[in-house]
């Protein structure tokens, strides 16, 4: 008897040895085949995420779209993509507003279009509100052509921006200006429909007057879509509205006046009135203004990198 259990004991053990063996490897089937079903459902999701931009509205070779957002959401923007600042008012140049960030009254998606609106609601103690938008942590990029097709705001007091700082603001271990600033469309309502482009170094700035400045008259900025562009190289900026170049910086060989070897982000804001938006005073009877945009989009030159 002793023998005979002896034997019928190892089987069993061999049994349960076998079993748990072929768990594992069921186990291991069913592992296998989640992580390839998440790799499917990511990569499915990025093809969906991936807008097939008009042949006709891209800018050919030799750039390619390293990233976008074509606003395709309802409420509030993307927060993978846009970040806010949280400032009182008079923080910078004088403005009257403060920036209020995840506010629907002052940022949302809707229609296919990025609002931002800038109020006239006393909202927390301030008798304007408006919103700063960034790329920071989010889109970053050395080099390359960005692209914001937007409608601008109108009336005295309002001064709307699509420009770029870097993501260092203390290059070469100097803050601003010394670290760059590329303002790409500038536009103040006292002085309807001339935008403006700048350069901001440390030898070329406005606080010295000798910043790289030009301005153009564009018909019709807060009445329709116009398409603000940087296109940037080591060696030049260009700023363009609609494909035509309104103005040129080119690399002066000196980190003095060439601080743009470095990652920039990109910014979009109204503001009210200031130092320079509200020479004029603020006329109170506009508001609520918007900056209505259509899209942002970054190529770059492969060949760059």
């Amino acid at each position: 008897m002793k023998r005979s259990e002896k034997r019928t004991a190892i089987p069993r053990v061999l049994l349960k040895i076998r079993e748990q063996n072929i768990d594992n490897e069921n186990k291991a089937k069913q592992n296998d085949f989640m992580n390839k079903l998440i790799q499917l459902s990511l990569a499915f999701l990025v093809m969906a995420s991936c807008v097939s931009i008009p042949k006709e509205e891209q800018p050919g070779e030799p750039w390619e779209l390293v990233w976008n957002d074509e606003f395709d959401n309802t409420g509030l923007p993307d927060p993978e993509k846009w970040g806010y600042e949280y400032w009182p008012p008079y923080m910078v140049n004088g403005e009257f507003q403060s920036y209020q960030g995840k506010r629907l009254e002052n940022t949302r998606v809707e229609d296919g279009n990025l609002i931002i609106e800038a109020r006239l609601d006393r909202y927390n103690g301030s008798k304007y509100s408006s919103a700063r938008m960034h790329t920071r942590d989010r889109g970053e990029w050395l080099y390359g052509r960005i692209e914001v097709k937007a409608i601008l705001p109108e009336g005295t007091g309002t001064w709307p921006a699509i420009w770029m700082l870097p993501v260092d603001d203390q290059i070469n271990g100097l803050g601003w200006p010394a670290s760059g600033e590329i303002d790409i469309m500038e536009h103040v309502g006292f002085d309807q429909d001339n935008v403006h482009a700048s350069i901001h170094t440390n030898d070329y700035n406005w606080p010295s007057g000798t910043q790289s400045s030009s301005g153009q008259y564009i018909e019709g900025v807060a009445e329709g879509f116009h398409l603000y562009v940087l296109e940037w190289s080591p060696e030049k900026l260009d700023v363009l509205v609609d494909d035509e170049i309104i103005h040129t910086y080119e690399n002066e060989g000196r980190w003095q006046a060439w601080p743009f070897d470095n990652p920039f982000y990109l910014i979009l804001n109204i503001a009210i009135g200031g130092n320079w938006g509200g020479q004029e005073g603020v006329d109170e009877s506009i508001f609520p203004q918007q900056m209505v945009v259509v899209y942002v989009r970054v190529y770059q030159n492969p060949a760059l990198y």
